[in-house]
């Protein structure tokens, strides 16, 4: 074995297998390995010798030393792999609990808004990348993983391979999305950036594709160049699409499947943001005789 590479316990090995086995993306075993390495450091001793009161301590020490929510979420959800699936101890578990997040509203862009943003981006690929993102809907992640293969004209539809959930779906591509597609894959084509079967998004080498970083930077300077002074992400868009079609009273079922949502409770969200929606309804007030 090269010294320069550490090495790996056989814990920690059987804990990636288990990972590895049932297909776990590359960014989630980073943040569950992770997350078992911090209760490592917390207890200074081997991870798989800590008990039911060990966990316990270890969420109120994440809770006291003011670690974020989310982290709190994402390390448990780490803990209870490892604790289920590897060692088989789900039971230690028992005492630790999720720490509820209070959902924002989502920020949602108006459509004059959305035609600037995305004509501000720096060039066709993203200015079709965005227009993916609002005009189906899709995450960051799942406009990053299309293929030109993934585009089926004949029935007007995106395939969404493992999306979030390691879910497939169909995503709706209208025609102004698919003419937009078609305008970038000429010019991509033509670039000898997208290749046979490749990338419908290719990174800077034609092999990989655009990484949701990459993807990101480009939104936030098309919002800059737009002057949109909303904070937005790429998650905007998806938010955006939602509340648009709720606000054309399509049925909010139908929204869910589209956005690929297991619960309705979450496409639910977008009914708080939806204000033509609320514009439409009459308040009892009105109906009110006169005095």
């Amino acid at each position: 074995m090269n010294s320069l590479t550490p090495s790996v316990s056989p814990l920690r090995q059987r804990m990636i297998d288990d990972m590895r086995m049932r297909k776990f993306n590359g960014k989630t075993q980073i943040h569950y390995i992770r997350a078992v390495r911090r209760l490592a450091a917390y207890l200074k001793r081997s991870p798989d010798t800590a008990t039911a009161e060990d966990l316990r301590a270890f969420q109120l020490h994440m809770v006291e030393t003011g670690t974020a929510p989310p982290t709190i979420n994402s390390t448990l959800s780490g803990l209870k792999f490892f604790f289920d699936v590897t060692l088989g101890h789900a039971e230690l578990l028992v005492k630790v609990q999720p720490v509820h997040q209070p959902r924002p509203l989502p920020v949602v862009l108006s459509c004059d808004e959305v035609a600037r943003l995305i004509a501000a981006a720096p060039n066709p690929k993203y200015q079709a990348a965005l227009s993916v993102a609002y005009g189906a809907g899709l995450r960051a992640s799942e406009v990053c993983a299309l293929k030109v293969t993934d585009i089926d004209s004949e029935r007007m539809t995106l395939r969404v391979e493992q999306g979030k959930g390691r879910k497939d779906r169909y995503a709706l591509l209208s025609p102004v999305l698919l003419e937009r597609l078609r305008a970038w894959w000429r010019v991509g084509h033509a670039q000898g950036k997208i290749l046979p079967n490749g990338w419908l998004f290719p990174g800077l080498n034609p092999l990989d594709s655009l990484s949701t970083r990459q993807l990101n930077r480009a939104i936030h300077l098309a919002a800059d160049a737009a002057q949109i002074d909303k904070r937005v992400s790429m998650h905007t868009l998806r938010h955006s699409f939602a509340t648009h079609l709720l606000e054309q009273k399509v049925d909010i079922r139908v929204i869910q499947v589209l956005l690929g949502h297991k619960r309705l409770e979450t496409t639910a969200l977008y009914t708080h943001v939806a204000t033509e929606v609320l514009r439409a309804v009459i308040s009892p007030l009105e109906t009110l005789p006169s005095s």
